[in-house]
């Protein structure tokens, strides 16, 4: 079986801009963000799987939208998609969203879909697979910031089987989805009660013990500060030549920077056959590009290239130096000493100063933390294996192979 094509446009709501892209030039810049306001949707909110991320926002004030944004409006339940840039993200803004509306950047381009005749959900489905992703790169400009348009993605020839067998194929592939999320939630729940336990005993030294220990200029006797050049294996990323970068698996997977981070473990989808720069798997991966600090660790043996350094506990202590780095290096962008920078060189890096209690007491917060990193492994390999699942099931039912 084979499901007929429909053309995007038809499958738009009838109603004043179904299809929008963002504002043009000048009528929105980063000079017109406030603190609150009608958030704005932009490529950071699109990299959080089904569903737009709702806690990185900048807003712009009712008034700016009055003016100058009516006609750049999303809603929830519109399909957003990137126009420039990372292209071939998708999300849908969820309709338990605190919001009423957000404006979509210049780099976005939204969709509100006629449910009559298609469901949302069936086509973030769509959307999301590796041959949609492959015929949007094939329409992109190849020159400048890669690109689409609206005239793209309104005659963007998408499979329409019967309405009740696009609520079914959503419904199937949104039970993935759901058991992914869950796992999500899990990982970030564990992490935080690791960071709550190093920040109870580092930061505020309610560390076993801590009754009978003298402190001096915040530092306990028998700790000190080191540079993290003492207590760390260090490598700072190289980039390869274009010409070995590959979407097709070959090689190992590369990094160039943060656009693959996750909340904990990157997504690998760019490789590499040149073997300069190496993270190992457990390596501290961390952003020594805008933004800098940024951190998430190694699953496998990868390609580090320049905006990115590989970093290792030299004593065994991994789990430690990751709740530390994550400590000190607090806030996207900015170091622990308040100071932020676009870039940190390798000797800004390697003199970071980092608190290093006694022994005694590392050792005491890993028999604690141990078993959480590794309960956190094993959930991240349950996500992975449900998220390849999702991948393979998805052409299947989209081309009429498997039933439902």
């Amino acid at each position: 079986m084979s499901w007929p094509r429909t053309k995007l446009e038809l499958l738009a709501a009838n109603k004043k801009y179904a299809f929008v892209g963002g504002p043009f030039g000048s009528k929105l810049t980063s000079r017109d963000y406030v603190a609150t306001g009608t958030p704005v949707i932009r490529g950071s909110n699109l990299n959080n799987g089904r569903n737009l991320d709702l806690t990185d926002f900048v807003y712009v004030s009712d008034f700016k939208v009055q003016e100058d944004l009516s006609s750049n409006l999303a809603y929830p339940g519109d399909l957003v998609f990137t126009q420039r840039g990372t292209l071939g993200q998708v999300a849908l803004i969820p309709i338990e969203g605190e919001f009423e509306r957000y404006v979509v950047s210049q780099s976005q381009m939204k969709m509100t879909v006629n449910e009559h005749k298609a469901d949302p959900l069936f086509l973030y489905y769509y959307f999301s697979s590796h041959e949609a992703v492959n015929r949007i790169l094939s329409y992109t400009s190849s020159s400048g910031v890669p690109h689409i348009n609206l005239t793209v993605l309104r005659n963007f020839e998408v499979p329409t089987p019967p309405l009740k067998i696009q609520n079914r194929i959503a419904s199937v592939l949104s039970a993935y989805d759901e058991l992914i999320e869950n796992n999500r939630r899990r990982i970030q729940l564990l992490e935080e009660s690791a960071r709550l336990l190093y920040k109870e005993w580092f930061v505020r030294l309610r560390f076993p013990g801590h009754e009978h220990v003298k402190v001096a200029d915040g530092v306990p006797e028998g700790w000190e500060k080191k540079p993290l050049s003492y207590i760390a294996n260090i490598t700072m990323g190289q980039s390869p030549k274009s010409e070995f970068y590959n979407t097709d698996g070959l090689g190992i997977p590369f990094h160039q920077g943060v656009k693959d981070f996750g909340h904990r473990f990157p997504s690998n989808n760019t490789y590499c056959t040149a073997m300069k720069r190496i993270a190992e798997a457990g390596d501290i991966l961390f952003s020594v590009r805008a933004p800098v600090g940024r951190i998430n660790v190694a699953t496998e043996k990868i390609v580090i290239g320049r905006g990115l350094s590989a970093i290792r506990s030299i004593r065994n202590q991994q789990s430690f130096l990751l709740y530390n780095l994550k400590n000190h290096f607090f806030k996207e962008d900015m170091i622990g000493a308040g100071a932020i920078y676009a870039a940190i060189t390798k000797k800004d890096l390697y003199n970071v100063e980092l608190l290093q209690p006694s022994d005694s007491i590392i050792e005491m917060f890993l028999d604690h933390v141990n078993p959480i990193d590794r309960q956190i492994d094993v959930i991240t390999n349950q996500t992975a294996a449900l998220a390849q699942a999702r991948d393979i099931l998805i052409p299947k039912l989209m081309n009429g192979e498997v039933g439902v």
